[in-house]
């Protein structure tokens, strides 16, 4: 229980502030700590601030014409500016009014230059932004205080009796009332009352309102057990709640005039309440953390890492959703085993990105998260998928991506309008060389396949998702671990020993270059019985006749040069002894017709798998799961 004498201290000490911050500017009316944009800051003849000073202008007149609430924009186009401004309905309209005429100059004085703010004073909200503003609750805690009130006394048991059901009550007030605003009071005891008020921004639904008191209310039995009076409000004053005990009975007509009005038993000025907030927020950062540490240990453990690195920047979550359209389904480009792909646009940096969403609980989604923004933060190839940037919050995993306009490579392989040109074989041969032998350490990639590899806007190819890569040492070559990658991709000899090599990426290309020159999954039918590509494109060159293989929808029509050079290149990568596949500045060579077509040893007879009856032995139209199915049982039955 909070002491008297202490809780007369403390309000000695900030009426003292209060009287020497007095003799300051009184036209300025300075917010608590706000949140203040720093990217692409406005000039001060830019068509964005005269758009922002009409804003502001507008907001003060129209809120007092609207209930103490108002939202809207001023401009158009790229230097649109949006915003409302609101009262709490704990304050008088004195003071709401001498809030709304004075916050303006305040929050352009703290946050000069800003495209975008988030304000909170003693009796209003202000906010503005140039992208239009989310209607949607922000859960986060920004302030809350507790009060004690000397004359009443204080059980836990007495203060949970009372405020739960009232504050349950106003919940739904406040959700079901066309202001967002419900008020009320239940008994504390014989003799007295426990008063309380909930409050939302009129811009959200009865639903987002509910979602955001209660979030609120759920956080009151920690952090006032016993206390008779409390304050919560969040990082952008979404909602409110406020509540007291007093001696007397509260009449419903005093009810009604608290609605604007709760007596907190200590008052501040906008300076001296920076002490109080600055300790609160450290207070509630320290207990943030340590549950985020307790829930996510590995994601904590990534961030100090992760900071380090030069390119890609973090993000808040707010901003990602508000580009995603709060990931809605029809932003999504793709789901996969470990998460989903959604399109945004990052206003602010006028920018098209894809964003890569962890599916929560994953723990190798999380494991890949890690990978993906420790590696390929720090590497650099024009052939690489570029990472914008990562966002790890409010139990979110997201990495921002520029966005990929024609997709993944595996879209177009088997298409109709085959796009697919020999540059794109160079570039991937550009981007995997770069990994093994020109950064500074060795990238094992782990998982290259078609469906990792993506074309921009100009057909131009990037091998992306690192989910899987490891770093090693020049010297070592090789990483010891658990069998990792995609069937019909992935290295016989890594499968059955679990170990990666520079050689098992290698063959992981070779078959992507097969799969692109024959126009064919690493499933191949042959007489209703399925071997790997690699073995069907051996046999054909055994005999001579190696262009055989080519896609045959490509009717002859192709350089010859070339197409041999990527068959044999692949059949090359493929090899069964890891020993005689080629370095991939080998394989670089031959492909930029450099080299001469290397020598090739016959293949050993192989196993076949027999296909299930029924099954499509049209091996260009199988799906994913039949070649995933074929893919495994050849392995299972293949020799190695």
């Amino acid at each position: 229980m909070a002491s008297p004498r202490l809780a007369v201290a403390v309000a000695t000490v900030i009426l003292l502030c209060s009287v020497a911050a007095g003799d300051q500017d009184d036209k300025i009316l300075r917010p608590w700590p706000p949140e203040c944009s720093t990217a692409n800051n406005y000039t001060d003849d830019s068509q964005y601030k005269k758009n922002l000073d009409k804003l502001l202008a507008a907001l003060p007149a129209a809120a007092g014409d609207n209930g103490w609430f108002y939202g809207g924009a001023a401009g158009s186009g790229a230097d649109e500016v949006f915003g409302h401004i609101m009262c709490y309905a704990d304050y008088n309209a004195t003071a709401c009014l001498d809030c709304l005429s004075r916050a303006a100059a305040g929050i352009t004085a703290v946050c000069p230059g800003s495209r975008s703010v988030r304000a909170m004073y003693d009796a209003c909200v202000l906010r503005y932004s140039a992208t239009p503003i989310p209607a949607a609750a922000d859960l986060a805690v920004l302030y809350n205080v507790f009060l004690y009130f000397p004359e009443v006394p204080v059980t836990s048991e007495g203060v949970r009796a009372a405020w739960v059901p009232l504050m349950s009550e106003l919940t739904g007030g406040a959700a079901a009332s066309p202001l967002r605003l419900a008020n009320g009071s239940t008994p504390y005891s014989s003799s007295q009352e426990m008063y309380g008020l909930a409050q939302c921004t009129r811009d959200l639904n009865a639903s987002e309102c509910a979602r955001c008191v209660s979030s609120y209310v759920s956080r009151l039995g920690n952090t006032f057990p016993n206390n008779t009076g409390g304050v919560i409000k969040g990082t952008v004053a979404t909602c409110a709640t406020r509540w007291r005990s007093s001696t007397s009975p509260c009449r419903r007509r005093r009810c009604r005039q608290l609605q604007n009005r709760i007596v907190i038993g200590v008052s501040v000025s906008s300076i001296s309440i920076l002490i109080v907030i600055s300790l609160s927020i450290w207070l509630l950062l320290w207990r943030w953390r340590r549950k985020e540490a307790k829930l996510h240990e590995e994601t904590r453990a990534m961030e100090d890492e992760f900071e380090r690195g030069t390119g890609p920047k973090r993000f808040r979550y707010g901003e990602l959703a508000i580009a995603t359209d709060n990931f809605s389904d029809s932003q999504k480009l793709g789901e996969g085993g470990f998460g989903s792909v959604y399109r945004g646009f990052l206003k602010e940096m006028n920018l098209h990105v894809a964003i890569k969403r962890v599916s929560k609980g994953s723990t190798q989604g999380r494991k890949e998260y890690a990978s993906e923004v420790k590696i390929i933060s720090r590497l650099r190839h024009r052939n690489l998928v570029q990472l914008i940037g990562w966002c790890h919050g409010r139990g979110e995993l997201l990495l921002v991506y520029e966005l990929m306009p024609n997709g993944s490579l595996d879209k177009h392989l088997y298409s109709a309008d085959n796009r697919l040109s020999y540059k794109i074989v160079l570039e991937i041969a550009s981007a995997v060389l770069y990994l093994h032998e020109e950064w500074e350490q060795c990238v094992l990639h782990r998982d290259i396949k078609p469906s990792n590899v993506m074309l921009d806007a100009s057909f131009n190819a990037k091998l992306g998702d690192f989910g899987l890569a490891r770093l090693i040492d020049h010297a070592r070559g090789s990483y010891t671990t658990v069998p990792a990658g995609t069937l019909g991709y992935m290295d016989p000899e890594c499968r059955s020993r679990g170990g990666a090599t520079i050689q098992s990426d290698v063959y992981s290309f070779g078959v992507i270059l097969l799969e692109i020159a024959c126009g064919r999954s690493p499933a191949v039918v042959v007489d209703e019985a399925v071997i790997h590509l690699a073995w069907h494109v051996s046999d054909l060159h055994s005999q001579g006749r190696v262009l055989a293989a080519a896609d045959p929808r490509l009717n002859g029509e192709f350089n010859a040069r070339e197409m041999e050079s990527v068959l044999v290149a692949g059949l090359w990568c493929t090899l069964d002894d890891r020993r005689r596949r080629p370095s991939i500045r080998q394989i670089v060579g031959l492909l930029r017709l450099e080299l001469p077509l290397p020598r090739l040893p016959k293949r050993m007879p192989v196993a076949t798998y027999k296909l299930p009856v029924g099954m499509n032995t049209d091996s260009s139209s199988l799906g994913t799961n039949s070649v995933s199915e074929i893919s495994t049982s050849y392995y299972s039955l293949q020799r190695i």
